[in-house]
């Protein structure tokens, strides 16, 4: 058994089988759609805002008097979230594949709004001491362990829903309410920063987000809890209780697992580079005002929103390979220029560096989603894709941030952040060549 097993042709004229999904109505479909994206905006909401006030954050519960130490030191507790990922996917993942997807969306986004609310409601150090950074590190860890099992429950709930011939299109509603989610993060810092005195923003003004996220996740809970589980996690539940499901085969799932990490580890670096590096980078060592670099980066944000349904679209007609290597080749190639623009520090240039890269992003975005739940068989779906992506997340997305810094601390180069990217995307690259193959059309509900 191969997570090829039955690819349709790209130029194929002929119908697609009747599967579990074909049963969905349109409206159906759309309340899917919506209780999904609902949820996993307010998720990458919370996430997002503690990116935003990054800066903030160290000076609140890492003063050291060194913006630089305090920076590192709030970019660092990001990385801490990854950590606690897959240890998140070993028990979220599993539950998902025993209790259906719908059960983990529920848990996921309550947990993170209630996890979110308490960093908003924790003391500083100046209040606390040394207890303060110990409970944020504590929460960033818990936050981690929902967060990542959030987005793979989401990608196998809309995809395990959407007809065969739309799938990426279904999967770019998961990457753009995230998109969506870091804008509207921007938006928020951004009105903050704008409205608000230094000093009032660095004492309590930016934990208002925070604590409105417990709102959110109440509302996100209750249209979830409306929902009913995919018709291929009914289907799997049918055969395993009739005793006819099949065991995935270890060599297709060490095979995904692996790929998993590939393409799961560049897009969860390009990812966070562009939604939380960029903008520390820009009113950082770049030294643009940071009202200035949070209108850049939003306006960038809003585009890269766009691009997620137009590159699902693509990916629907022209196959998943074609679009994710062209976002691979674009995170080689781009990188240099797009630092090198960025430091010049002028917001026509930035936006010119920007816009480029969140295009290679969107390509690497929508085909990860799709992937996650093609490449896995649906009895370990939940589990396998759970777990490779919050590993490739610990190991290489989740560092990126603090890596890039530490890269501009160390060299005093402002371009040397690109060689992470590009040594990342190369590396997925060269795992991907000889291992994916074409998964357009194949049939999801197998093993």
């Amino acid at each position: 058994m191969d997570n090829t097993r039955t690819p349709a042709s790209p130029t194929q004229a002929e119908p697609a089988p009747v599967t579990a999904t074909t049963a969905l109505s349109r409206s159906d479909r759309t309340r899917r759609m919506v209780a999904v994206g609902i949820g996993n905006f307010m998720e990458w909401f919370d996430f997002a805002i503690y990116g935003y006030f990054a800066a903030i954050i160290g000076a609140q519960f890492f003063p050291s008097g060194d913006p630089t130490a305090e920076m590192l030191s709030s970019l660092a507790v990001f990385a801490v979230g990854f950590i606690s990922r897959p240890f998140g996917a070993l028990i979220l993942g599993p539950l998902g594949d025993r209790l259906g997807r719908r059960a983990v969306l529920i848990i996921t986004v309550l947990g993170m709004g209630i996890i979110t609310t308490l960093i908003g409601l924790t003391p500083s150090y100046a209040t606390i001491g040394i207890a303060a950074p110990v409970i944020i590190v504590i929460l960033r860890l818990l936050q981690g362990a929902f967060a990542g099992s959030e987005w793979t429950s989401a990608a196998a709930y809309i995809g395990e829903s959407a007809p065969r011939q739309h799938r990426a299109l279904y999967a770019s509603v998961v990457t753009g309410t995230a998109g969506l989610a870091f804008l509207i993060g921007t938006v928020t810092a951004a009105i903050l920063t704008a409205s608000m005195p230094e000093d009032a923003l660095n004492s309590w003004g930016w934990r208002v987000p925070f604590l409105a996220s417990i709102l959110m996740a109440i509302v996100a809970t209750y249209i979830r809890r409306k929902l009913v589980d995919t018709p291929v996690f009914e289907e799997v539940e049918r055969k395993r209780a009739s005793n006819t499901l099949e065991k995935a085969p270890r060599g297709v799932v060490a095979k995904a697992f692996v790929m998993t990490l590939a393409f799961s580890g560049i897009f969860g670096v390009g990812l966070y580079y562009l939604i939380t590096y960029m903008n520390n980078f820009l009113s950082g060592p770049v030294g643009m005002p940071r009202l200035e670099a949070l209108t850049v980066c939003g306006i960038v944000m809003a585009i890269y929103v766009c691009f997620n349904p137009l590159v699902g679209a693509l990916v629907d007609k022209l196959g998943r390979r074609p679009l994710l290597y062209t976002g691979l080749i674009g995170l080689i190639v781009w990188p240099v220029p797009a630092f090198l623009l960025m430091s010049t520090g002028n917001a026509w240039l930035v936006a010119v560096a920007l816009i480029p890269f969140a295009f290679f992003v969107a390509c690497t975005a929508v085909v990860n989603n799709v992937l996650l739940v093609e490449v896995f068989p649906a009895s370990v779906r939940a589990t396998g894709s759970a777990i490779g992506y919050n590993v490739a997340y610990a190991a290489l997305a989740g560092p990126g941030p603090l890596i890039a810094a530490a890269l501009v601390a160390g060299t005093g180069l402002l371009i040397s952040p690109a060689f992470y990217v590009i040594a990342v995307a190369i590396l997925a690259l060269a795992i991907l060549v000889p291992t994916l193959k074409e998964t357009k059309g194949i049939d999801i509900s197998q093993g």
